[in-house]
């Protein structure tokens, strides 16, 4: 399927990863300009994806990663039409290299909110290794595809599954990220919590959404160690958010915890509003483990130090947005997707 050696890819992609890694001139303006675009993609959090996926590209990984599949060399590529969102930056990244290490022709159907960023990358890789020119269009409309693969929302993945149902397909849901505390996390654990809650304003589906923490939990420590993250509020979108729930939740008298920028609720649902925390108790682990394996389809991945045995990422905290190669959206691998149509 492709007609590059496994050593020559890693080459590449891991020349992109270091010029990522340290942004040039020209990339570090696209990184200081794009809240002109999109409010939420202000510099720091633009400069953190674009280092993220840098750091992502180093080449042992990347050895690592391709080692584990069979890429086949001169089979025709297939065209595969992909659907980006556009909630964080470079979010659709992943998609876009695996279909291009694969031999692939990648056609992107690229998010408004996230245009720009995606084709300097593209552009970068082509000035590394021209020949990847051919291997991707970016389109306003999906035509003539073999295969698609579709991000968006629980609602706009009914409409996919309709539209794309006659082709290979991977259509991916609303997913949020949890974190299993026991009581027993130090500061910094607690603190680098804060990183999975609010890098990004807790826009990705790798944000933390909701806590499950023991009976007579107390929140106290968790708040003095977020306390540096108090800026945020400094960001009018999510002030305005902030300012909007908390207003509701005081008209409804709904009991909350408040900080001054975060809103912390108890709630059963897992999806918790822009500035806002759910948490709920839990008994024991079983219990944990037997609401985890019930959410399974909900849940990005798990950031906790506890003892859990389930199926979703576990992850330390502060890593939820520091995903590898291998971690793949929703678990559904999709280099042996594309490797196999």
């Amino acid at each position: 399927m492709s007609k590059f050696n496994i050593n020559y890819l890693t080459d590449v992609f891991s020349t992109l990863g270091r010029q990522l890694s340290c942004p040039d001139e020209k990339l570090t303006a696209i990184i200081q300009d794009e809240h002109y675009y999109n409010a939420w993609f202000t510099p720091a959090s633009v400069e953190e994806a674009v280092k993220e996926s840098g750091n992502m590209l180093n080449m042992d990984d990347l050895s690592a990663w391709l080692s584990r599949y069979h890429i086949e060399s001169g089979k025709d590529a297939k065209k595969v039409g992909l659907i980006l969102a556009g909630n964080i930056p470079l979010v659709g990244f992943h998609d876009v290299l695996c279909v291009l290490i694969t031999g692939n022709h990648a056609l992107i159907k690229a998010s408004a909110q996230d245009s720009r960023l995606i084709k300097h990358v593209l552009n970068m890789l082509v000035a590394i290794a021209p020949e990847f020119e051919e291997q991707y269009s970016i389109v306003e409309r999906l035509e003539n595809f073999d295969a698609v693969i579709a991000t968006g929302s629980n609602n706009s993945s009914r409409y996919f599954e309709y539209y794309f149902s006659k082709v290979p397909n991977i259509i991916r849901k609303n997913r949020n990220s949890i974190a299993v505390l026991t009581g027993d996390e130090t500061t910094e654990q607690l603190f680098n919590l804060g990183h999975d809650i609010f890098d990004y304003y807790g826009l990705g589906c790798r944000n933390v959404s909701k806590l499950l923490v023991p009976k007579d939990y107390d929140f106290v420590p968790f708040f003095e160690a977020i306390e540096s993250y108090h800026p945020i509020i400094n960001h009018h979108k999510y002030n305005n958010n902030y300012d909007y729930n908390k207003s509701i939740y005081l008209v409804n008298r709904d009991k909350h915890l408040d900080n001054g920028f975060l809103l912390v609720k108890e709630d059963e649902r897992m999806v918790s509003p822009l500035a806002v925390l759910f948490y709920e108790h839990y008994e024991d682990l079983a219990s944990v483990q037997t609401f985890l394996i019930s959410e399974s389809e909900n849940i990005q991945c798990i950031v906790s130090n506890a003892p859990l045995k389930v199926s979703n990422q576990v992850v330390d905290f502060g890593k939820s947005q520091q995903p590898a190669l291998w971690d793949y959206a929703d678990g559904i691998d999709t280099m042996d997707f594309l490797t196999k149509l």
